[in-house]
């Protein structure tokens, strides 16, 4: 069964690549904000990303674990990534439409579909067997795993659907090729008919 990646799942996974990044253990906050330029500081207010002076920053709360600051840095990335200006200035659905978005990203930034297809978690459908494990790898909080992994199993759900609805409609459609000698005439004859009217213009 095939997983197809969405556009932010292969996006992610190849900014981590160009890092040369391709496990867990490898990935490291500090190292991703000195290659995209992006500064972190620490502080006693909520996190939050900002841009300076041309530059971008990553203000973390000082009080965080090293869970919740991995977390946190990856919501705040998702920000900068993906939404330039300043968000308070936007009407509150928008404002809730880029927190859902640098939500979403900070599930996929922090556990990679890519990453996450190389573990043999025995039962998705089971996730708190998965959960442990991929607390500790990705150096996430459990609840955190429980929700990645849901949206996970959701996703594999998802293709194993799409997988038996396509082999049933090729079941009811099978493929044409190859085609009778009558219906290559006829296709023969539409595209001498399609090629004159294109002389035409």
């Amino acid at each position: 069964m095939d997983i197809i990646m969405t556009d932010l799942e292969v996006d992610i996974m190849n900014l981590f690549l160009s890092m040369d990044i391709h496990k867990p253990q490898e990935i490291d906050i500090w190292r991703i904000a000195r290659e995209m330029d992006i500064w972190i500081h620490y502080y006693e207010d909520e996190s939050k990303a900002t841009k300076f002076n041309g530059s971008y920053y990553i203000l973390l709360n000082n009080e965080l674990s090293p869970q919740e600051e991995y977390q946190d840095f990856a919501h705040e990335l998702g920000h900068i990534i993906r939404h330039v200006g300043n968000q308070h200035k936007l009407r509150l659905a928008f404002r809730k439409l880029q927190e859902h978005q640098a939500n979403n990203f900070m599930y996929q930034f922090c556990v990679p579909t890519f990453m996450l297809q190389n573990y043999e978690i025995v039962n998705y459908y089971n996730i708190e067997d998965g959960i442990p494990i991929i607390a500790k790898n990705f150096n996430v909080t459990e609840e955190f795993a429980r929700k990645r992994l849901i949206q996970f199993r959701n996703k594999i759900q998802q293709a194993k659907s799409d997988e038996e609805h396509r082999k049933f409609m090729e079941s009811l459609y099978p493929k044409a090729p190859p085609y009778s000698k009558e219906t290559m005439k006829v296709m023969e004859d539409l595209s001498a008919i399609l090629y004159k009217k294109g002389l035409k213009k």
